[in-house]
């Protein structure tokens, strides 16, 4: 990974291009993100660059967090995420990292959230199994359908399509295109849609498919 950063889903809205076309877009608040910790190959064995995001009062801290953050000299974070950067070089505790310093538009990015939770569905709902039919006297409509054999195999195998809790999932949107930057307001404007309700935190890192 060559980078990456935290944000906040704002919301939806939608842009013209040059050629006067429509682009849907999500808005995200980007950044800005605070180095808390340097990792390396030396000390903890892999590189990479722990960061904070978004400001709490320090009676909100934990007792380990408010350490780390007494011992980096900043304040304190309400979230905290690693970023196995290529090159961390360039970064040092207590550096902090604007939406500008890390995306430019064209970039291609993945964005990782946690999806809208749905509650308990059925299958029709929750894998868009067919239904039966809807006619009077048919007995069956939504239901789940023969789960298993009386004697052989006699027990539902692992995996099977059932009713259950849907969503509240950790969802990763690969492949998205970064229309804007506004660096004045923090805020990235990337092409389509990206998992999550409005003000759902979001990972934004450079695209592995790209």
């Amino acid at each position: 990974m060559k980078k990456g950063i935290l944000g906040r889903k704002i919301g939806m809205t939608q842009v013209f291009n040059e050629n006067g076309s429509v682009i849907p877009v999500t808005v995200v608040k980007a950044g800005p993100i605070t180095v808390v910790q340097k990792k390396t190959t030396e000390t903890d064995g892999y590189n990479s660059v722990k960061v904070g995001f978004e400001d709490i009062p320090e009676r909100k801290a934990i007792k380990p967090d408010k350490g780390q953050f007494e011992k980096a000299g900043i304040s304190c974070k309400r979230i905290m995420r690693e970023f196995k950067l290529d090159d961390i070089s360039t970064y040092e505790v207590g550096n902090v990292i604007n939406v500008e310093d890390m995306f430019e538009e064209g970039d291609m990015v993945d964005v990782t959230g946690i999806s809208k939770g749905k509650g308990y569905q059925g299958t029709t709902k929750r894998y868009r199994t067919a239904r039966g039919r809807m006619s009077h006297g048919s007995g069956y409509h939504r239901g789940i359908g023969a789960l298993v054999g009386s004697s052989s195999p006699g027990r539902i195998f692992k995996g099977r399509k059932m009713p259950g809790h849907m969503g509240s999932e950790k969802v990763t949107v690969q492949n998205l295109a970064v229309v804007k930057v506004d660096k004045e307001r923090g805020l990235l404007l990337i092409k389509g849609a990206v998992p999550g309700p409005k003000g759902g935190l979001l990972v934004i890192k450079d695209s592995v498919k790209a």
